[in-house]
């Protein structure tokens, strides 16, 4: 049987991201004449990683009784499997599953692959029906790496009958019954689970305020906080030198927002003798919006960054590898984390205060294009924006096509705009692009006297939510409002809009003037693959009879990340164990300190939350950095307000001393 897979990773020289269909048996290495070019009569593909840290025959892959497995070539600096070493003096090789994550060298790779015996659907409609199954309308991230993966199932917690054991389905569990398990239990004082950016800014806030880093555990599946953004905005086309959709005081490493990240441009230019280069992001942020666009930083800026304040507030001793299965009260007032560290081994970590933040559980994906990849198995074709699709921008470079994009938000821009590169870089191809939106939009959304702008059928706005609801009078109105008049409050600031940047207007414009973009409105029938490989799209259009085809060679989803807490299986079982009410929106019902009030035990354990689960309640920026940093912000001082073990208040002379320490680089 021959099976193909997709590798995946970021290439160190350039940057830029890297996927590669091929046919098992697959080489790795870093030198072509090491590796061979053929195994058991069967062509051996090859995989060229040029790093001094890859060996010259580091890796093979290939099926073997029914699994995809890599063989360590004896390389010099062995191989990782989700981050734990293979230990070469009992295995050299290793058993993959689809969306693991493997280390070579310093290269991160993510194995993606389909096994006909093994692939997972969701069944709809009678045993015998002879309807195809379809998966759900999501694609959810893979438990145990955290990357997306169209073909997994989260499992839930009854899905295990070793671990957690049986007592965890109580509400309450017993600290010497954890203990009696015979596996390991560690306790500290304040734990931190999702291991993300809101991790990481949680955990830098109780630094600053005064915490020790020994008592402080932050469990995920990847050491650098910002891993998943990171690779989210490489997935949707922003690259390292490509700016965020964020605000130049919102820095996830500064508390205080200065020096803001335009300051730090302007600095890094001027040392450099780019007088008015520097000038011209200090006149952005003096003379936005009404005179000059929004300035945003560089991602590359804002990771590096990231990596400077995780080192100095020491991270690496903070952070932990492992999967969350399950959270509980303890009778002794804290709260029991039941995880597992990969390898079939787990443990529990009992902590005081809790604070949850881990992202968005899935990747939205379009009901009628979910159906096509269940009914063809074609994921090349058909695919989400914020999954790794390189491959139809190769396409598009060497060969030409047509692309058609669903959706109309920052994603979808960002796309046009690679298009529009490509179309430049290569004007012997011809490409084309075919914008689906199911109905024009001639009116922004409008609040008071505010409307926000439209212009060919795109919807602008500097940032996800009007900026008064970061810090002005629109989050002290959401904060004081009942759930009834939130929920009309956030239809009325939400949306789907995207950056109002003159550069994306005039490449939509000249697309239009030109031919090669083309908008089309109506509600899609079905999706099919035609003979010829290529895509149709059948849709009924809103000002004409009959059904119209629309021909592509590559479809790309853009609509957006779900975070409905019940697709998170963490989540749902806390929903379910304590009776917790979910929002009008579907999201977790916290308090204005972000707090989950039905998990406060008796003993004074308290649970926090943030992140894209909490929108809905008190604050509409959740999802943003300086969302993130706000929500930390109000969980800190409640913890203080109930006397936390190493909090202390920031007055003025004890924030200029932490500010000063962290522009020396010092430890807080």
């Amino acid at each position: 049987m021959q099976i193909s897979v997709q590798l995946s990773w970021l290439e160190i020289a350039t940057n830029q991201p890297q996927s590669l269909l091929l046919r098992l048996p697959i080489a790795i290495g870093k030198e072509a004449t090491s590796l061979p070019e053929s195994l058991d009569g069967n062509q051996v593909e090859q995989v060229i990683l040029s790093d001094r840290s890859v060996s010259r025959y580091h890796a093979l892959l290939i099926f073997e009784q029914g699994n995809v497995v890599v063989i360590d070539q004896n390389s010099t600096n062995g191989m990782l499997v989700n981050g734990v070493l293979i230990d070469r003096s009992r295995e050299l090789r290793k058993v993959l599953a689809s969306g693991d994550r493997l280390t070579i060298g310093r290269y991160e790779i993510a194995i993606a692959f389909d096994l006909p015996s093994t692939k997972q659907t969701i069944i709809t409609g009678p045993s015998n029906s002879s309807v195809k199954p379809i998966a759900a309308p999501t694609i959810l991230f893979n438990p145990n790496t955290g990357l997306p993966q169209a073909n997994v199932t989260q499992p839930s917690l009854a899905s295990s009958s070793s671990f957690p054991p049986d007592f965890f389905q109580l509400p309450i569990v017993e600290v010497q019954s954890l203990h009696r398990t015979g596996l390991p239990v560690y306790e500290t004082t304040y734990g931190a689970i999702g291991g993300g950016l809101g991790s990481y800014i949680w955990t830098d806030y109780l630094r600053i305020f005064g915490v020790a880093a020994d008592q402080i555990v932050a469990l995920g599946l990847e050491p650098e906080p910002y891993a998943r953004y990171k690779r989210l905005c490489l997935n949707s086309q922003i690259p390292l030198h490509e700016r965020l959709r964020s605000n130049s005081d919102s820095c996830p490493d500064n508390i205080w927002g200065f020096p803001s990240y335009a300051w730090r441009e302007a600095w890094h230019d001027l040392t450099r003798g780019k007088l008015s280069q520097a000038c011209k992001y200090l006149w952005k942020v003096f003379a936005e919006p009404d005179l000059a666009e929004t300035y945003t930083p560089r991602s590359g800026n804002v990771f590096d960054s990231i990596d400077r304040e995780a080192r100095r507030i020491g991270w690496d001793k903070i952070y932990c590898y492992g999967r969350v299965r399950s959270i509980r009260k303890t009778n002794d007032g804290r709260y029991a984390i039941a995880y597992s560290l990969g390898q079939g081994n787990h443990a529990f970590l009992i902590v005081k205060y809790l604070h949850l933040a881990m992202g968005y559980a899935a990747i939205q994906f379009l009901p009628d294009l979910q159906a096509y990849r269940s009914q063809t198995e074609d994921f090349l074709a058909v695919v989400n924006g914020y999954e790794e699709h390189e491959h139809i921008y190769q396409h598009l470079e060497n060969h030409g096509g047509t692309v058609l994009i669903r959706g109309r938000g920052i994603v979808a821009s960002r796309i046009v705009q690679r298009i529009s590169e490509i179309r430049q870089r290569s004007p012997q191809q011809k490409i084309n692009l075919l914008h689906l939106m199911r109905s024009p939009k001639a009116q922004g959304n409008s609040y008071g006297r505010a409307q926000r702008p439209i212009k060919n059928h795109y919807e602008f706005q500097p940032f996800n939510w009007p900026k008064a609801c970061w810090g002005g009078d629109l989050r002290a109105l959401l904060e004081a409002s009942d759930p009834q008049t939130r929920q009309a409050l956030l239809k009325d600031w939400g949306g789907t809009t995207t950056a109002d940047r003159s550069d994306w207007k005039q490449i939509v414009q000249s697309g239009l003037n030109e031919g090669w973009y083309q908008i089309t409105f109506g509600d899609v029938e079905k999706v099919e693959q035609l003979p010829d490989r290529r895509t149709a799209t059948y849709i009924r259009p809103r000002q004409m009879e009959g059904i119209l085809q629309l021909t592509a060679d590559f479809i790309i989803d853009a609509t957006g990340l779900d975070a409905k807490v019940e697709t998170n299986p963490l989540y749902a079982d806390l929903l379910d164990c304590y009776s917790i009410p979910v929002n009008a929106l579907g999201r977790l019902n916290v308090t204005n300190d972000f707090e989950i009030a039905e998990l406060r035990n008796d003993g004074g354990g308290r649970v926090y939350a943030s992140g894209a689960a909490t929108l809905g309640s008190s604050y509409a920026a959740v999802d943003s950095f300086l969302g993130l940093q706000f929500a930390a912000l109000r969980s800190v001082d409640s913890l203080i307000t109930s006397r936390a073990p190493q909090l202390r208040y920031l007055n003025g002379w004890n924030s200029l001393a932490q500010w000063l320490k962290w522009i020396k680089n010092q430890a807080p």
